[in-house]
């Protein structure tokens, strides 16, 4: 959050009215927006809040106590002003107040990142998926399966293995929330899957019955979604607000991004276009990481550049990110054959560009969202 704010004299309801705000809610309001500068900026001396927010010295004081009163923020050193006092003490976000979890949930593996409220990854945790045995197959099974350094769990109880993975990587930290990302229509109004996924194990109730047994809220997304969001705060997309992710990986998907925020769609749906048939044929099986492997870049570009058509035509998103194994592994080359033969489909301007988010996309969105969870939690 960057800019001067230089009067907050009312605030606007939600039907378009302005009213006075009250001492309280104006307290609320500058807590909130220092808040969020230090977490943009890192440690910042009062002077520097002033200047960033607008605020008098009064104000900035009165703030400065509150928080730090409340166990949101420390002095953390002094800046290199040559003046020394209190206006140049750095003031930090209180890191350990909150943690949060974000978890990726895949046909094979579940993935754990446990961040402190900063942003801070302090430790990370994976297990394995089994399919589930059944009492007919573990009947046919001489000996148990042999162990391993790194042995499976069994998806019979994946709420259990994906508690296991998160208590696992908190260590004893108690969690503010925690995200799962899988495949699958999330449902918005239930918070739980809209249709089966093919993770082995998974059942409905599955998020609320991880909660339970960590005894912290768990949310639910669906991981394009999620991977759209690490995008747009650290990836391709940071600093436009319209775009589409193009998911290209085991499974094909997209995330629309309008205004900054994620459109999920009535059920959930929005940007399934694995389903869209194209050429007599489901897109996903088209340029699918199966089929993929077997075409060349030129191939893909054109399939993938169909796909991309139909989202462009209808939302006008300006940029397209192509991301998923396929994508990132195509790079440069393959985002910018998928532009040539996209502006042979389409007349919308778009520009086509590759994910560059480092390392799991789902996993990160995932830290993200809880961590914009817990921080309106903590902060207010």
């Amino acid at each position: 959050m960057e800019g001067t704010l230089t009067n907050i004299g009312g605030v606007k309801t939600a039907t378009g009215d302005v009213k006075t705000a009250t001492p309280s809610l104006a307290r609320a309001i500058n807590d909130r927006l220092a808040l969020d500068l230090l977490l943009q900026h890192g440690p910042l001396t009062a002077p520097q809040l002033r200047a960033l927010t607008g605020l008098s010295r009064p104000t900035v004081s009165d703030l400065v106590e509150r928080l730090t009163g409340r166990g949101l923020i420390e002095v953390t050193g002094e800046c290199g002003e040559d003046r020394r006092g209190p206006n140049a003490r750095l003031y930090g976000i209180v890191a350990g107040r909150a943690h949060v979890a974000g978890v990726d949930v895949r046909r094979s593996a579940v993935h754990v990142t446990v961040a402190d409220l900063a942003g801070n990854a302090v430790r990370t945790s994976r297990r394995k998926i089994a399919p589930a045995l059944t009492e007919d197959s573990a009947a046919l099974t001489a000996d148990p399966p042999a162990l391993t350094a790194d042995p499976p769990g069994l998806a019979a109880d994946l709420p259990g293995l994906v508690a296991e993975a998160v208590a696992e990587a908190a260590s004893g930290r108690e969690l503010e929330a925690v995200v799962i990302g899988a495949p699958g229509l999330v449902d918005p109004r239930s918070g739980d899957l809209g249709s089966p996924n093919d993770v082995p194990g998974w059942r409905p109730g599955l998020p609320p019955e991880v909660g339970r047994r960590l005894g912290a809220p768990v949310t639910l997304e669906n991981e394009v979604n999620l991977a759209a969001v690490a995008e747009l705060r650290t990836g391709s997309a940071a600093g436009s607000e319209d775009f589409v992710l193009l998911w290209l990986h085991d499974g094909v998907g997209a995330a629309v991004v309008l205004g900054g925020r994620l459109r999920r769609g009535v059920s959930g749906g929005a940007g399934e276009i694995g389903f869209l048939e194209v050429d007599g044929m489901s897109y996903c099986d088209q340029v699918g990481a199966e089929a993929a492997r077997d075409l060349s870049p030129e191939a893909l570009a054109g399939r993938i550049a169909k796909g991309a058509a139909a989202l462009v035509t209808i939302l006008d998103p300006g940029l397209v990110v192509l991301g998923g194994a396929t994508g990132r592994a195509g790079g440069d080359t393959l985002a910018d054959l998928v532009s040539d033969r996209l502006r042979a489909l389409s007349p919308a301007p778009t520009e086509v560009r590759p994910s560059t988010v480092a390392g799991n996309a789902v996993l990160q969105g995932a830290v993200l969202t809880a961590l914009d969870l817990a921080r309106d939690a903590v902060f207010g």
